[in-house]
């Protein structure tokens, strides 16, 4: 049983607010986090589109396919839509053996709206998730039949987001449908990083290691303010940051505990000017490795 640990390269390049990240490149950020010592990262929407593009763009910095984003919009969609608007991305994934798609609902989200408060995101009832989880296990059987895991990504703004969303979500699908478990969007929601870990550790096929700073959740909280307000406010960070709050190490004793033998992946999207990616990102990664030793969890070594 052994770990490997990855990173998103939102810290260097960040979708949602272009302008945050504009001095940096791509490539500049597959350099930096080969020269740390990433084994792999999250696919982003700067790398190559084609399979065998991507494929020879990761060998060339020697890292892995670690998984990636994928928009979902099943809510609002049949199983046979959806499952025909992201088979692409699945065989893809596939073909660069990675660990699973990240699928998020992003039909309804506020997640990208600056102007909307990340209090207005839209709260569905017990019986409509539960009705969503339905059609999900639909969707992740597909995804599961063509060699790919689906896990979905809980998410600050968007229906899927506390840990009543996720008990909902988790209840109402079947085993093909995993969680990918952020300690970063678990806090920010309101809930307990470690109990959701506890209770649904048996789901978890993927891990998001972002920590969060209290005086700016605060400060997104009782100034209403948007998700992208937060982001850029700084209030995410990677594990190891002093500022930072989530305590890492009982997390990772707990993935000990349960067996977990996936990725930890480092997201921790911060306005560069204020935390080097480069530095931050080397923080994060010297810091999972600390709470791996001293949690006895192998990290793979390639």
């Amino acid at each position: 049983m052994a770990v490997k640990i990855g990173i998103s390269l939102i810290a260097w390049q960040n979708d949602d607010l272009p302008d945050l990240t504009a001095d940096f490149t791509t490539e500049g950020a597959m350099e930096d986090a080969g020269a740390i010592g990433y084994q792999g990262v999250e696919r982003g929407r700067r790398m190559p589109a084609d399979t065998e593009g991507l494929r020879e763009y990761l060998d060339r910095y020697g890292v892995a396919l670690c998984g990636g984003w994928c928009s979902g919009n099943l809510h609002v969609t049949s199983v046979d839509e959806e499952y025909a608007a992201i088979r692409q991305q699945v065989a893809q994934f596939t073909a660069l053996n990675a660990p699973c798609i990240v699928y998020a609902e992003c039909s309804n989200t506020v997640q990208g709206m600056v102007n909307t408060p990340v209090s207005q995101r839209p709260k569905l009832s017990r019986a409509d998730v539960t009705a969503y989880a339905a059609k999900l296990t639909e969707l992740a059987k597909r995804v599961k039949d063509d060699g790919m895991t689906l896990s979905y990504h809980h998410h600050m703004g968007s229906m899927i987001e506390d840990a009543d969303d996720i008990d909902w979500l988790m209840d109402g699908s079947g085993p093909e449908v995993t969680l990918l478990y952020d300690t970063g969007h678990l806090l920010m929601a309101g809930a307990d990083p470690l109990a959701v870990l506890q209770k649904w550790g048996d789901r978890v096929h993927h891990v998001h290691f972002k920590d969060v700073r209290p005086d700016t959740l605060s400060w997104v909280r009782d100034g209403d303010r948007s998700f992208l307000d937060g982001v850029r406010e700084g209030v995410f960070s990677v594990p190891g940051d002093p500022d930072g709050c989530i305590d890492f190490q009982a997390i990772t004793n707990e993935l000990k505990t349960m067996g977990y033998d996936g990725w930890i992946v480092v997201e921790a999207e911060q306005d560069p000017a204020k935390a080097p990616p480069f530095a931050f990102s080397k923080i994060g990664f010297d810091h999972i490795h600390a709470v791996c030793d001293r949690a006895g969890l192998k990290v793979y070594k390639t």
